[in-house]
């Protein structure tokens, strides 16, 4: 007999829900895709020179494990000048290959086998299996459209054992746009006090919120040290490719990922590293002009998305919006399937983000206005065939 030769904890995890059909649609021609969540605008020009500056000047050896001083110094003033939040640049913060290694680390520094993870759906894709490579297992807690997607504090401490180690947070959330009200995010706090747990907080979308303010979650009173702040440059600054993140936390739990990451990655490309200084001492003008061209396409998509008959959730941050299409008659696979063939635009099933989001499906409005408005006649074209 043969000995198995893949993990079981790799055979438990499924692929990532968000490919298949966008495999599928590579393959046909004309088509929209309002389904990978990245930018469709191009790196500013500010910071790719800087990038190019710092290979011409030969800058392409390692750099510290932490990533260059210069950064995490900038880094520190920048969360310091958005949150009021102070954390030490050689001890306290780490950059990492994109906010993924930030949280895959994370996780296997501090869940032991068996540790449970408390996570809110619909979430990222990423969430439940970065619990499960570190040997703990994930436990989902669902929101509704009815609560704006926020997680409540009832919902959460119903999932605390005796096993809970960390809640893992993700807002402005992806798939749904909703972000997380102050009042929420201090039910959470006091849970975490009350039960002495971690609290993973992905702010991969801090910057891109409208018409409300985004509490990061260490900036609470007495959440900064049981906080693991994970944060990066791809959306805001339209960097999906130069693969850049960062973690901030306490001393002792920072130098354990640093841990990791030394034995796994070494250091975080250093042209990415010149170009992320550029990002955060030059990139805000930039920031400003890219949100301000997201909230148009959000109010376009959403009234139009709401005209054609499909009931609608507003988001207030990252850029997808989260329309319910079980009032057709249809599971979300078979909305997305009938879409991409009959009309050939890409969305992704809401369920791939969890249980919670069956019967609606993630559009990216991260498109050009004209693709999404072409994308809203085809739509409206495919629901009336229906």
């Amino acid at each position: 007999m043969t000995r198995e030769r893949l993990s079981a904890r790799v055979q438990s995890v499924p692929p990532s829900g968000i490919r298949r059909f966008f495999d599928i649609a590579a393959t046909m021609d004309n088509v929209i895709s309002l389904g990978i969540g990245e930018p469709d605008f191009v790196t500013p020009y500010t910071i790719t020179q800087a990038g190019i500056r710092s290979l011409q000047q030969g800058k392409t050896a390692y750099t510290s494990n932490s990533g260059t001083i210069e950064l995490r110094q900038e880094l520190q003033k920048h969360l310091n000048h958005l949150y009021g939040l102070n954390y030490d640049p050689e001890n306290e913060l780490l950059i990492t290959v994109g906010v993924s290694e930030a949280l895959q680390n994370a996780m296997l520094a501090t869940i032991d086998p068996g540790d449970e993870v408390i996570i809110p759906e619909p979430c990222f894709v990423a969430y439940g299996p970065s619990v499960v490579f570190a040997g703990g297992v994930p436990v989902y807690v669902s929101t509704s459209v009815e609560q704006e997607f926020q997680v409540t504090r009832e919902a959460i401490e119903a999932a605390i054992t005796p096993k809970t180690k960390a809640i893992l947070i993700g807002y402005p959330n992806n798939p749904t746009g909703a972000v997380m009200s102050r009042e929420r995010l201090l039910d959470i706090a006091a849970l975490a006090e009350q039960y002495d747990l971690l609290v993973f907080s992905d702010e991969i979308y801090d910057r891109l919120v409208y018409g409300v303010e985004h509490t990061s979650f260490a900036q609470l009173p007495g959440m900064r040290d049981r906080t693991i702040l994970l944060g990066g440059f791809s959306k805001a600054y339209a960097m999906t490719g130069w693969r850049l993140g960062w973690l901030a936390a306490s001393a002792e739990i920072a130098n354990a990922v640093r841990k990791i990451h030394q034995y796994a990655i070494m250091s975080a490309p250093t042209v990415a590293q010149y170009a992320g200084l550029a990002a955060l001492q030059t990139g805000e003008e930039d920031v400003q002009r890219m949100v301000s061209e997201y909230d148009r396409r959000r109010q376009v998509i959403v009234s139009g998305l709401r005209q054609i008959g499909l009931p609608t959730f507003e988001p207030q941050g990252a850029f997808y919006v989260f329309p319910q299409v079980s009032g057709l008659g249809l599971t979300s696979e078979a909305f997305v399937e009938g879409l991409l063939y009959g009309e050939k635009v890409a969305v992704v099933p809401g369920d791939a983000f969890g249980p919670s989001g069956a019967g609606f499906v993630r559009m990216c409005y991260a498109t050009s206005m004209d693709n999404i408005e072409t994308a809203l006649e085809r739509i409206e074209r495919y629901v009336r065939s229906l």
